[in-house]
């Protein structure tokens, strides 16, 4: 394994979106966005467009373990994010790879639905991700209705939001941002980041778009990206929030339902390979 890699590295351990816009497809362009070489295992198969997720397959866990091991065991890995994990088998065989090698730092997603309503989590493995992941992480992003179901009240305003937050800290993770985009006292699209001294709120206009799809993907595959470039947290939050507004104003309106991010937005056609 290289000790020193001629760029920074990230590892997506995720599902697979066909329609391309969220899951490892997300991961993978927006590790590019950033300069960062991507590499993936894939935790389950969805098919699934703008409109909707019409079939899951798991992937099965030795193959998942394989995965992690085969590429833990020759590339460099700067940085983790994870994001759909299924099942309680899953879970468990991620953070067992994820401890085996100790990987570090690690961006937990806890991704639980689809934008368009698909369960994508289990509701058993609810528990296993706050037992085994949580305590991996070195941020967990969950946004309102995920911050929830992690601690078992509503999340509706800024208050309910740092009061999830210090909940969710108490279960391990090293620091907690609680993505707001809807509080229902916020007129702008508020997330609030906490760690064991401190806290810092970013606050951006919302966009009036429905294509928004794979948006929480990206947004926390762009904190693992800057923290695998060697960004501190706090700055690695605020710049992938700066990156995710910026493919949030230029999405695709493709598909019939919620069209996707546009992760490489600052490409123009003219500056397209050949």
């Amino acid at each position: 394994m290289t000790s020193s890699p001629p760029i920074p590295t990230a590892l997506t351990i995720a599902g697979s979106d066909s329609g391309g816009g969220a899951g490892v497809q997300a991961d993978l362009k927006t590790f590019e966005a950033h300069a960062v070489f991507g590499m993936s295992v894939l935790t389950a198969i969805t098919a699934q467009n703008t409109r909707s997720v019409t079939a899951v397959h798991a992937v099965p866990t030795d193959v998942i373990a394989a995965q992690i091991d085969a590429v833990a065991d020759d590339l460099p890995i700067g940085a983790v994010k994870t994001g759909m994990l299924a099942s309680v088998e899953i879970v468990e065989a991620v953070a067992d790879g994820i401890a085996r090698h100790a990987l570090a730092p690690v961006v937990v997603d806890p991704v639980m639905i689809s934008k368009s309503g698909h369960a994508l989590l289990d509701p058993d493995a609810v528990a296993s991700v706050i037992r085994r992941m949580l305590p991996l992480a070195a941020l967990a992003t969950p946004n309102a209705h995920e911050a929830a179901r992690l601690v078992g009240f509503d999340v509706r305003s800024l208050a309910d939001a740092r009061r999830a937050a210090d909940a969710i800290l108490r279960l391990g993770p090293a620091a907690v941002l609680v993505k707001g985009g809807h509080l229902d006292d916020e007129t702008e699209a508020v997330d609030l980041l906490v760690w064991g001294d401190g806290e810092a709120v970013f606050r951006e206009e919302r966009v009036d778009t429905p294509h928004t799809h794979g948006t929480g993907c990206t947004y926390a595959s762009a904190i693992a990206a800057n923290l695998a470039r060697g960004l501190d947290l706090e700055e690695a939050v605020g710049r992938a929030r700066g990156y995710v507004q910026q493919a949030i104003r230029n999405a695709l309106p493709l598909g019939g339902g919620h069209g996707p991010t546009r992760h490489l937005w600052f490409l123009s056609g003219a500056e397209a390979w050949g």
